[in-house]
């Protein structure tokens, strides 16, 4: 009998670019996005990043368990009434897919609509798990600090239960993308932000 195939989870990166003006309301729309998402199941989490104050563009992610999840979210219609909201706010300019763990880890990248693209080369191993320890490091360190003093006592495997349940959705939801978006640059070989030298008109 043979088995059906594991299905990847499946994470989608989209540029978008909005009015540095109208920050507030970009932020507002991202947020009621990522919370339409989260009722959706197979969601794995969803993170926004802008490369610099004041820019432009957003460099957003989403995350399902695989493309069955995630085209059911793509194809709703609470997806379809929060995309028309943005109408003359937002121009959507770039999306791209990757699955496994490493589609945190990819920016995106142009590609025109029903092409396929080739994958770029992820970064080495050593990179991401230097990037995923610096974000659950801090947060592990603070879970110690305050949910240790609250399961003092308790047996050891309750106390990894209540741990791992706080802090998994924390480095989902919120530590991974943001490290990951943030390092963004380590990760590809790139010059960091702040040493790149702005063109000059001539």
């Amino acid at each position: 009998m043979e088995t059906a195939p594991q299905q990847l989870a499946v994470t989608v990166a989209i540029t978008r670019k909005a009015d540095p003006s109208r920050n507030a309301e970009m932020l507002a729309w991202v947020r009621a996005g990522a919370t339409l998402a989260e009722d959706f199941p197979g969601f794995l989490g969803v993170g926004w990043v802008r490369p610099v104050l004041g820019s432009t563009e957003w460099h957003m992610l989403y995350r399902f368990a695989d493309a069955d999840s995630l085209h059911a979210w793509e194809e709703s219609p609470q997806r379809q009434w929060w995309l028309s909201s943005a109408q003359g706010m937002v121009e959507h300019t770039r999306v791209e897919r990757r699955t496994g763990i490493e589609g945190w880890f990819d920016p995106p990248r142009e590609q025109t609509v029903d092409e396929p693209a080739p994958a770029p080369a992820a970064p080495p191993r050593w990179k991401q798990a230097v990037t995923i320890w610096l974000g659950f490091f801090p947060i592990s360190l603070l879970s110690s600090v305050t949910l240790g003093h609250l399961l003092e006592g308790q047996n050891v495997v309750v106390r990894t239960l209540v741990s791992t349940l706080c802090l998994t959705p924390l480095m989902t939801y919120l530590v991974l993308p943001w490290v990951t978006g943030a390092l963004q640059w380590w990760l590809h070989g790139e010059r960091p932000p702040w040493r790149k030298v702005p063109l000059r008109r001539v």
